[in-house]
């Protein structure tokens, strides 16, 4: 319930249902009654079989805390799908609030990388859409724009003298080689630095160790100064 992530698990969970053919499942609608008796207690043992599986679906694959809310006694899938949009469609006003208020405060300087910068934007973004709140590509580059940090600063002017603003995407994928571009040039300024001081070291070891020393004095016996 945190993370509300029920605008991605819903979607998929649909895209899930209409592949094995069981989407009617979730708005509780039957197939038609055949006319004979036993064909009907067939279909409907098949129904509630069926049922159960996707029930099973879901109660797999929510968080624990959800999981102490939905199940009830002859609970349906179409209980337990509508028990669940419900939770996460109430106080859309209060959501959208504290959503807005996330966002606006997201800032490059609380994430290891870009990447997961970039990907906490648009998450919020969606859940904003999932209150129905849209965000649209300007607004969500603009944030994008805004929340980096000083060393960004010449490429977020370039951006945003940008007419009209990139997409998302593309001002995210550009975001991107500039932190590559930025890593490569401070392992090319450690590495120059690196070998500086090494040649640094090795000449002033050179310059410590005596070349021109004047020769030893000899101490030999000579007969001639007798």
């Amino acid at each position: 319930m945190e993370s509300a992530q029920y605008t991605s698990w819903s979607e998929l969970f649909k895209i899930h249902c209409k592949a094995f053919m069981v989407f009617d499942h979730l708005s509780n609608k039957k197939p038609p009654t055949p006319a004979n008796p036993e064909d009907a207690t067939k279909d409907l043992q098949q129904w509630e079989r069926i049922c159960s599986i996707v029930l099973q679906w879901i109660y797999g694959t929510i968080s624990q805390d959800l999981m102490h809310t939905i199940p009830k006694k002859n609970t349906t899938t179409c209980d337990a799908w509508e028990a669940l949009e419900a939770i996460f469609q109430d106080n859309k006003t209060g959501r959208a609030i504290y959503l807005a208020n996330k966002l606006s405060n997201t800032r490059l300087d609380a994430f290891p990388n870009c990447i997961a910068y970039c990907q906490e934007l648009k998450m919020l973004a969606d859940q904003l859409s999932n209150v129905g709140k849209e965000i649209d590509d300007n607004q969500l580059v603009t944030q994008l724009i805004t929340g980096l940090n000083e060393a960004y600063g010449p490429f977020a002017t370039v951006l945003q003298q940008t007419d009209p603003l990139p997409s998302f995407y593309n001002a995210r994928s550009r975001l991107l080689r500039e932190e590559t571009r930025k890593s490569k040039t401070a392992i090319s300024a450690a590495t120059a630095a690196g070998n500086t001081l090494h040649a640094s070291a090795s000449k002033s070891s050179s310059e410590n160790t005596p070349t021109n020393a004047p020769p030893a004095p000899d101490y030999r016996y000579d007969p001639s100064q007798d």
